[in-house]
């Protein structure tokens, strides 16, 4: 997708663009209020742990697009920000203001439906196999519903100060699993709400999953194991199936082994079946029902 060019564009160019259409590009010595913007959208999206690609597709804008955006390189329409916004779970408004972030994000206690609330919101907590769609299905449905949307993955990583493939080689999976038991604590503790993303082997961790089972309502993603393998090709990691020869085979018999662990989840959406808009749909009643039962059961 094309960003749009400098302020002298014709407007025959303008008519050809893409989502980002009203963008500009800033010149040298922008001004402050871009570099502050930039710095506003960084922060948010370290927050959430998501990656550029990531905040791309939730926002239907190009990768480009937002490094230039963070850099304080482009300008921006008030509709195109109002979409980064959201997919970011707050808004335009909070990210063009000087206060913290976390002041204009949903405060805790908001209802996840995006009306009234109280301090039952309830954490939706996203289960099942990389490819599953929790990402994007998650993303998606915590911006329709206006709530943070997290990765456990994405906490592992920032509390480790290192890649998951770096902290697997020097650490290994007993130190992994205990950052991610801490960092469900954490977000137990802290009576966290929104919609979070879980590492697909956290199920085989029966502490933890009985912990997120106690803290969240579960939500299995279930898709055929055709249909996770052609999304992980398709996001460009094949991991850890490469190079070998039985991958969908192991695949197959991955999905049989913690089936069983998966349909424990209170919920379970199939995405192979309803497809991507249909799923969110699905995921975004899940949550606004199980936040009118919590308000029902309020004092």
């Amino acid at each position: 997708m094309k960003e749009m060019p400098p302020r002298q564009t014709s407007r025959r160019t303008r008519a050809g663009q893409g989502p980002e259409a009203g963008a500009e590009g800033a010149a040298d010595g922008a001004p402050p209020i871009l570099e502050h913007l930039g710095g506003r959208l960084r922060q948010r999206r370290t927050e959430l742990a998501l990656t550029l690609r990531e905040l791309a597709e939730l926002a239907g804008v190009s990768e480009r697009f937002l490094v230039l955006l963070e850099s304080g390189r482009a300008n921006v329409s008030v509709v195109r920000l109002d979409d980064i916004g959201r997919a970011l779970g707050t808004s335009a408004a909070a990210l063009l203001s000087a206060g913290e972030l976390g002041e204009e994000a949903p405060p805790r206690g908001r209802s996840v439906g995006g009306a009234g609330g109280g301090a039952g919101a309830p954490l939706v907590a996203l289960l099942g196999l990389r490819g599953a769609g929790k990402t994007t299905i998650g993303g998606r449905a915590a911006a329709r519903l206006g709530v943070p949307f997290l990765e456990l993955d994405g906490l592992v990583v920032a509390r480790a100060g290192m890649s998951l493939a770096a902290l697997f080689e020097i650490h290994g999976n007993a130190y992994y699993r205990r950052l991610e038991r801490e960092e469900l604590a954490r977000l137990e503790g802290a009576r966290a709400h929104g919609i979070v993303a879980t590492g697909g082997g956290l199920v085989t961790d029966p502490a933890t999953f009985e912990r997120l089972r106690r803290c969240a309502v579960t939500v299995w993603l279930r898709a055929t194991p055709e249909d996770h393998w052609r999304r992980v090709v398709e996001q460009g990691d094949a991991r850890p199936m490469a190079n070998r020869a039985d991958a969908m085979k192991e695949l197959r018999a991955l999905f049989q082994a913690r089936r069983a662990l998966y349909e424990q989840a209170d919920f379970a959406v199939d995405t192979s079946a309803l497809g991507l808009a249909r799923s969110v749909d699905r995921v975004v009643k899940i949550a606004r029902e199980a936040d009118r039962r919590n308000a029902t059961r309020s004092p």
